[in-house]
């Protein structure tokens, strides 16, 4: 084993030498290419496309809108019929769409296809989580958890630099990049040993456990505090999504920057957002979990206001580092929060809630930002309607974001009782 990764993950690196664990690494590379391919070209693809930047960002939205309603869906289908089938067949469904991108300058078409790659996403990402618990417990867990952070921190800085490189050669080469998805799915389905036993039963009595466990979810989630925390668990997404959205559009059509230049500013968030994250666990044990939650989403509020503000590309890829630092830390407490409000056997359902949730500020962010930019181009003009968009919604996510965190914070000892509660009934 390498001694900088022992440095880095602790006694427990040698979670690499299971197989299964690196073919999971490897659908790792793939996960995050969804938005991080699209996002550094969305000014580039209004050409092909025939249609405004703004319109182009609904590519970002048409990915993460089936996440909403699929993801707790994937979850079930993982714990009946094993994590292999379902992750095989994200990754090729990831691929296949992907690749056909390349194939039409039909927006409409686009989008569809870009829905079902946003299908295909969630048999990747969220199995991805769940598989690598099956395989590990405890720290050796919590390392391969981090060991597989850093295979999507890498994917996150490789092919947005990537994208925006290709796409000056033609408009469609990004899109040929999602080809690495269908080599990735071939390997989980032929090497990937799932030996779990999963699924089967009694029918019946496991109709009647789904339904109590419905009510209880239910129940839960409607608790003041938890549904706080929820909503809540969307506001890093919104902010993460307005970056993506319109780094391309700020750094290319507003200050003349390259499409390279827009792919190198989500690298840097991207990386900032990976080393960001490493310090979650001593941030919480010194101060708790509110006030740093608070903090992270002012920093990425901040980051976007200055991407919003910047004079030139070297300001705006000085940006990106508060950005993703901010919503990386945002976005991990958060999940944290989500899974401390919940008992053994209703917490996957509320981390599959919390994540659909999260969904919905991601595929909202694009729209809702585009809508509002065409309504004032005319007043402020394009530029002017971009950075004023963009500012709103910095100081909205800290505003709502901090409202939110008061009231989920105020009954966070209410919310766990009633997990633990719920779970009884």
């Amino acid at each position: 084993m390498p001694l900088s990764l022992s440095r880095v993950v602790g006694d427990d690196a040698d979670v690499l030498a299971d197989q299964d664990f690196r073919l999971l690494l490897l659908a790792s590379l793939i996960s995050p290419m969804g938005a991080s391919v699209v996002s550094p070209v969305v000014e580039t693809l209004a050409g092909p496309y025939g249609v405004p930047p703004a319109e182009v960002a609904l590519l970002l939205s048409a990915f993460t809108a089936p996440g909403i309603v699929c993801i707790p869906l994937s979850g079930v289908l993982a714990d009946r019929y094993g994590r292999k089938p379902v992750l095989a067949a994200g990754l090729a469904l990831f691929g296949l769409a992907g690749v056909a991108l390349t194939l039409t300058t039909d927006f409409r078409v686009a989008l569809g296809l870009r829905l079902l790659q946003g299908v295909g996403y969630t048999g990747i990402g969220p199995i991805l989580i769940t598989a690598t618990g099956d395989l590990f417990s405890g720290a050796r867990e919590s390392a391969a958890q981090g060991v597989r952070f850093t295979a999507v921190g890498a994917s996150l800085t490789v092919f947005p630099l990537l994208s925006g490189v290709l796409v000056a050669v033609a408009w469609w080469f990004p899109f040929a990049l999602y080809a690495a998805a269908l080599p990735v799915a071939a390997a989980v389905w032929l090497l990937f040993d799932e030996s779990a036993d999963l699924g089967g039963g009694d029918d019946d009595a496991s109709t009647d456990d789904d339904t109590s466990g419905v009510r209880a979810l239910l129940s839960l989630a409607t608790r003041p505090a938890v549904a706080a925390t929820l909503v809540g668990r969307a506001t890093p997404g919104f902010l993460w999504f307005a970056f993506l959205t319109y780094n391309s559009i700020v750094v290319v059509r507003l200050l003349g920057g390259t499409p390279g230049a827009a792919g190198a500013l989500v690298a840097v968030a991207s990386v900032t957002s990976a080393v960001a994250t490493t310090q979650t666990g001593r941030i919480t044990a010194r101060f708790g979990r509110t006030a740093p939650t608070f903090a992270s989403l002012v920093v990425g509020a901040v980051g976007l206001a200055g991407l919003a503000l910047a004079p030139s590309v070297p300001a705006a890829l000085l940006a990106g580092v508060p950005v993703g630092a901010g919503f990386s830390v945002a976005l991990t407490l958060y999940r944290s929060a989500i899974t401390g409000l919940a008992s053994d056997d209703l917490r996957g359902g509320l981390v599959s809630l919390g994540e659909s949730v999260g969904r919905v500020g991601s595929t909202g962010a694009p729209v809702a930002m585009g809508a509002v930019v065409t309504l004032l181009t005319d007043s402020l003009g394009y530029a002017g309607a971009v950075r004023g968009v963009s500012l709103a919604v910095a100081v909205g996510v800290v505003v709502v974001g901090g409202a939110l965190l008061v009231v989920g914070d105020h009954g966070a000892d209410d919310g766990r009782e009633a997990g633990a509660t719920a779970s009884d009934d």
